[in-house]
């Protein structure tokens, strides 16, 4: 038996005790789903990027109309948030909206007829281009054809694109 510096003994069923609560905890925390990503864009001509949640802050980026955004901590009128790019701030709850938008991350991306690499080509999108999100998806991996999503962009063109090469899933 051990004893440590405040005199208390280190029993082995107190070490087995230990090491099976250890194990049951590690045990919940690997059994719980994860949690998809909410994306959320920015509804309102401009909104302020800042680096608080107060419009005293200081002001990081004026970000456009229907950015799509990462929610990262949402508290009762600001929102803690990351864009494509990987910049954290704070915009104002008020300023964001429900409609999902996708922003291109890689240089150049095909948007094809289907879900397949060798689908007609429709039209490519060059890196930060957005496309309007056209089915519903929860998360890039919940989408109706896994590995794809279905897009629109605003001149009325649809189709499907790599989850991988789009931000907002």
């Amino acid at each position: 038996m051990r004893r440590w510096a405040n005199g208390a003994a280190d029993r082995p069923i107190a070490r087995f005790a230990r090491a099976a609560l250890l194990a049951a905890g590690a045990a919940i925390v690997g059994a719980t789903p994860a949690v998809a990503a909410e994306f959320r864009s920015i509804a309102e001509p401009a909104a302020v990027l800042y680096d608080a949640p107060s419009a005293k802050a200081k002001g990081l980026f004026v970000l456009g109309r229907d950015l799509p955004l990462e929610v990262l901590v949402p508290l009762e009128s600001w929102v803690k948030v990351r864009d494509a790019a990987g910049t954290i701030g704070w915009v104002e709850k008020k300023a964001l909206g429900e409609r999902r938008v996708l922003a291109v991350r890689v240089p150049l991306a095909d948007v094809r007829a289907g879900p397949e690499d060798t689908a007609p080509l429709v039209f490519r999108a060059e890196q930060n281009v957005l496309l309007e999100l056209a089915e519903p998806a929860t998360s890039s991996v919940a989408t109706a054809t896994p590995g794809w999503v279905k897009v629109a962009h605003r001149d009325g063109q649809v189709g499907y694109v790599r989850v991988t090469q789009v931000f907002g899933l």
